[in-house]
């Protein structure tokens, strides 16, 4: 039986703690604030984020951020703003070698880093990997099949997670590429999001084929130009978060599409659907390319449409509008 500490009380938090007490883990759910834990408590469930899937009396629910200490893994759930300062918060407790998994997907604000960046520079002493895959919270808590990627330059600690993590409904992968990893779990918002608006104009398969397969290259013509393996964006972490995410309304960044292509502006429906990392992701992976020199035209697009005013019609004739070439021009996989 391994302690593990899960961080964040969200769905995706409370469906790892759910998935890793069902097989048998001491599991400790911690979240900020005394409200959410006592409306998981009184429901047995998270009511708001995760309806409908049963959080069991053994998770131990607890605002005490100490309860990390002594877990053989960390896996920090938080939402992407409060990386930093529950990292930061972390220094004193956490011994030296701490494995800490971050288990979200995003780009830090402002600075544009990946999560592990932040959490190694505040976490100097801990060992960090990245969670990451086509996961959504809603089927790993019912214990639907479900298969990912442990990513470390720190094989060992990648492995550790897959070690305790890992059982028959949940499937860990080992790769050391975790710049990949986290840049295909972070860039397939951004398309996300572009899909969710073509499905809001009632553009059909054809267009959302496209846009898809067009999307994955400039992510992973992002993610090579930062340093990643191409064949990451080819795995679990890249093509398979990308149809996963595009294709159903659990995700959040599809469904807020949805609503701009429906004629809400892009911060109405952020409003209404909650947290949407593509609409962050959209300015970091923006300025990330331009800062590389790479060309992302359904990036920069979405960019527009998002900070810029630009109607979804007119970026989708831009797009289709935009010089002829061959499709062997920009090879990703290589």
């Amino acid at each position: 039986m391994a302690k593990i500490a899960v961080l964040g009380a969200g769905g995706w938090g409370t469906a790892l703690a759910v998935m890793a007490d069902r097989y048998g883990n001491a599991v400790t759910l911690w979240t900020k604030f005394e409200e959410e834990a006592a409306m998981i408590r009184q429901h047995g469930e998270h009511k708001k984020l995760l309806p409908g899937i049963p959080v069991p009396p053994s998770v131990d629910l607890t605002t005490d951020l100490r309860c990390a200490a002594e877990a053989d893994l960390v896996l920090m759930a938080v939402p992407s703003f409060a990386i930093a300062e529950t990292a930061a918060a972390l220094v004193s407790i956490l011994p030296a070698g701490a494995v800490v998994a971050n288990c979200g997907k995003g780009l830090e604000d402002g600075r544009y880093r990946r999560f592990s960046q932040v959490m190694r520079e505040l976490l100097p002493a801990a060992r960090v990997v990245a969670l990451s895959g086509p996961s959504h919270a809603e089927e790993v808590g019912r214990g639907v099949p479900t298969s990912v990627v442990s990513a470390s330059e720190d094989i060992e600690a990648a492995e550790l997670v897959q070690d305790l993590l890992m059982n028959p409904s949940f499937r860990i992968y080992v790769n050391a590429d975790i710049v990949g990893v986290e840049l295909g779990g972070a860039l397939k918002n951004i398309i996300a999001l572009a899909a969710g608006i073509c499905d809001g104009l009632d553009m059909g398969d054809n267009t959302k084929a496209a846009l898809m397969t067009r999307g994955l290259a400039e992510m992973a013509r992002l993610g090579v130009a930062m340093g990643a393996s191409s064949e990451t964006f080819a795995g679990l972490a890249g093509m398979g978060d990308l149809i996963v995410t595009c294709g159903s309304m659990h995700s959040r960044n599809r469904r807020a599409g949805i609503l701009i292509g429906q004629g809400r502006t892009p911060e109405e429906a952020v409003k209404l659907v909650g947290t949407v990392e593509g609409y962050l992701a959209a300015r970091a992976a923006w300025n990330l390319a331009k800062r590389e020199g790479v060309e992302m035209p359904i990036t920069e697009q979405c960019y527009r449409v998002c900070y810029q005013g630009q109607e979804p019609q007119a970026a989708i004739r831009s797009l289709m509008g935009r010089p002829k070439r061959h499709e062997s021009e920009l090879p990703w996989l290589v």
